[in-house]
């Protein structure tokens, strides 16, 4: 069946001491194992439950129940409910945490404090299944046991997973800002149009506009340069 009836065991201890269905029928119909429901009929199972009446709370009706009890091979049918009573979730709280670990808590408090101290009380409440008193304790040092608390991480200690930890170091990063990169490539956007046209092309200049070229300077041997030097020297002495 894909419903069970509430109380399954109370429903079937009723039917097992009001009517003359099979083990297999009861047990169809309570979604229970057919040697749990033999359990019951010997006294060794659900011991000091009592009975629960189907036909009253609704589930189940008299005609079902004679139905079954003329044919072994027929399965009885839950009633669809009345009034669709909404299922309420589990809000999302403190992780439990097993009495055998509860002592390596402050351990843990204590290292998430010194290496994350992005983390939000409450993120660390989550993590390792405290509270807000125990964290301020350990983070001002006030906690009975402050002399022998030791920095451990929480993964090691089995208190949370290395996927709930870095999840939730990255969404407190994110919240700080940390998250973008500093040397990140700017967003690119569209071209101006001014820079998008090729630029027209400068004719060359004409000759006439042409810068007259320099004179190459002549080149002056040192034999040459004496000789006029004494050229000039030999009117004087004849004066």
């Amino acid at each position: 069946m894909s419903r069970a009836p509430l109380m399954p065991k109370a429903t079937a201890v009723w039917l097992v001491e009001n009517t003359a269905l099979t083990f297999r029928q009861i047990a169809d119909f309570a979604g229970l194992h057919e040697l749990e429901v033999k359990g019951i009929a010997d006294g060794d199972v659900a011991q000091g439950i009592k009975g629960l009446d189907p036909v009253t709370g609704g589930q189940l009706t008299r005609e079902e129940i004679e139905k079954g009890e003329k044919s072994p091979d027929y399965r009885l049918k839950l009633l669809e409910p009345k009034v669709n009573i909404p299922v309420q979730k589990a809000t999302k709280g403190p992780r439990y945490t097993p009495v055998s670990k509860r002592g390596d808590r402050p351990d843990a408090i204590a290292w998430l404090l010194r290496y994350h101290p992005e983390l939000s009380d409450s993120q660390i409440m989550k993590l390792v299944g405290t509270t807000k008193t125990t964290i301020a304790a350990i983070r001002d040092r006030t906690h009975w046991n402050t002399p022998n608390i030791k920095p451990v991480d929480p993964v090691s200690l089995g208190l949370c997973s290395q996927i709930d930890l870095d999840f939730a170091v990255q969404k407190a990063a994110r919240k700080l800002g940390r998250g973008i990169a500093p040397d990140a490539e700017p967003v690119r956007t569209l071209i101006p149009a001014a820079a998008s046209v090729a630029p027209e092309p400068v004719a060359p200049p004409s000759e006439a506009e042409a810068p007259a070229k320099k004179p190459e300077e002549e080149e002056y041997d040192a034999d040459s340069v004496f000789a006029k030097l004494k050229g000039l020297k030999a009117p004087s002495e004849n004066e």
